[in-house]
């Protein structure tokens, strides 16, 4: 991980494609141990350190991770990202390129939680979940085309389940239907940057996280 920017309240990180954001069974050590022995250090703070897990990402994915460092920022942040306060970029590689280079997809998902996959469906069915999404086309390779998406819901996998659903499915993701896995066991998603208003200082906050590294995400570095 590194950290991109942190205040009194606020930490985001940028994460790798392998960490896992909060402890599961697998056992492996999840980034808010990491930050917290971060701060720990950083600060010689005694006993434990407090840190609020304000959303996720999937393993596979990279990129911004906010936390809230103080529990004031924690319960305002929580309530902003359940009213859609918080605005999240993405970026992904696809292989095949969207019918229509920009617009706007608008699906039901349905959650399947002992495969841990979402299914979409065009119209409302039972314990479905609306989900929206804004998409463009901002770039392409000899192989690949980069999609930066805005998520204007969060629900599970919505971005890999959606662009799925139109028969275009980040590069490297098997579970979505991507022929190949990545050697690294990533997908080329990538949570690009973070726009709210600060919790606590009112003042606007915008982050962006550098391209991950790999010759393939190279290609997009200038954009």
């Amino acid at each position: 991980m590194t950290v991109v920017y942190e205040d009194n309240h606020l930490i985001i990180v940028n994460k790798t494609a392998s960490e896992i954001v909060q402890g599961d069974k697998t056992g492996d050590v999840p980034l808010s141990e990491t930050v917290k022995q971060y701060l720990k250090e950083k600060y010689a703070k005694p006993g434990n350190v407090f840190l609020g897990v304000t959303h996720r990402l999937d393993r596979p994915v990279s990129g911004l991770v906010v936390f809230a460092k103080t529990s004031k920022a924690l319960a305002r942040l929580n309530e902003m990202f359940r009213k859609g306060e918080v605005k999240k970029t993405y970026w992904a590689v696809v292989k095949t390129c969207p019918q229509v280079e920009e617009g706007e997809l608008v699906h039901y998902l349905v959650r399947n939680e002992k495969q841990n996959k979402s299914y979409a469906y065009d119209k409302e069915v039972n314990g479905s979940k609306k989900a929206v999404l804004h998409y463009r086309l901002i770039g392409h390779s000899e192989n690949y085309y980069l999609l930066e998406v805005d998520l204007k819901t969060g629900r599970h996998h919505q971005i890999r389940c959606q662009l799925a659903k139109i028969g275009c499915p980040i590069k490297g993701d098997l579970k979505y239907g991507f022929p190949r896995s990545n050697p690294d066991g990533s997908i080329c998603l990538h949570a690009r940057k973070v726009c709210f208003v600060h919790p606590v200082s009112k003042e606007q906050i915008v982050v962006t996280a550098p391209v991950p590294d790999g010759n393939l995400w190279k290609a997009f570095q200038g954009l």
